[in-house]
């Protein structure tokens, strides 16, 4: 195995995310055959030297891909200071370490990616890769036109003005309106400011597609692993990863 970044083995082998890993070794918490990493940016040989992160043994995990049907109030956090459930706790059989591949928040269902394929999980939040996630929306009332319009327009959220929204009406009821949004972004809660803006009561969230994948044939709580056109399919959205894969 050729020689890597240190950040990058650590977050490879499922321990921290490279900022994550960075820290560690600024605390003094990393040693590369016995000795303390006092540098950033040191360069390893997993396969050779022997790593260790607070005196344990570090190991490569093979790369796991697994698409997960978010069920409705689990966090998408590995675990929850407050005890709720969290996409963790569905992931004990997968046999590596997987992080979630963006949020969905607490009460949103649907198709969420989690892999420990670091350059993968930032190729595709990279806001260049232009990622599409597409949503079901039930919302409270009657959405006229001008509600759609509103719904399509950009908010600001933090510093930043969103890109607009695609957002086309699919249903409606007496008292509910169903809408298909689709965004290239995916800031936090996104969708449901979007409702507040456009001044709908969200009832139901589901996000039922990401990069081109969806939850079509597993339960809320069920997860499958990436078949080998589905991976392919997702490093061809991301040219960055496809050329570190050559």
């Amino acid at each position: 195995m050729s020689k890597q970044r240190l950040q990058k083995v650590l977050a490879s082998a499922g321990i921290a995310s490279r900022r994550g890993a960075e820290r560690l070794i600024e605390e003094g918490r990393v040693r590369v055959g016995g000795r303390v990493v006092e540098e950033q940016g040191m360069s390893v040989d997993p396969a050779l030297d022997r790593i260790e992160v607070d005196g344990r043994a570090v190991t490569l995990e093979p790369l796991a891909y697994v698409l997960f049907h978010k069920p409705r109030l689990v966090v998408s956090t590995m675990r929850d200071p407050a005890g709720r459930p969290s996409v963790n706790d569905y992931m004990r059989d997968v046999g590596s370490r997987v992080v979630p591949v963006g949020r969905l928040d607490f009460e949103t269902s649907g198709v969420m990616l989690l892999t420990n394929d670091g350059d993968l999980t930032r190729a595709l939040l990279h806001p260049s890769s232009l990622v599409l996630k597409e949503y079901r929306l039930d919302v409270k009332g009657v959405v006229d036109e001008r509600g759609l319009q509103r719904f399509r327009d950009s908010i600001q959220i933090g510093e930043r003005w969103t890109q607009p929204a695609k957002v086309e009406l699919t249903g409606a009821r007496s008292d509910t309106t169903t809408l298909a949004v689709t965004l290239h972004e995916g800031k936090n809660r996104q969708v449901r400011r979007l409702a507040e803006h456009a001044g709908y009561e969200v009832l139901r969230l589901e996000r039922h597609r990401f990069a081109g994948l969806s939850v079509e044939g597993l339960r809320p709580g069920q997860w499958r692993r990436l078949t080998g056109p589905e991976l392919n399919a997702l490093r061809a959205l991301v040219p960055a990863v496809r050329r570190s894969s050559e």
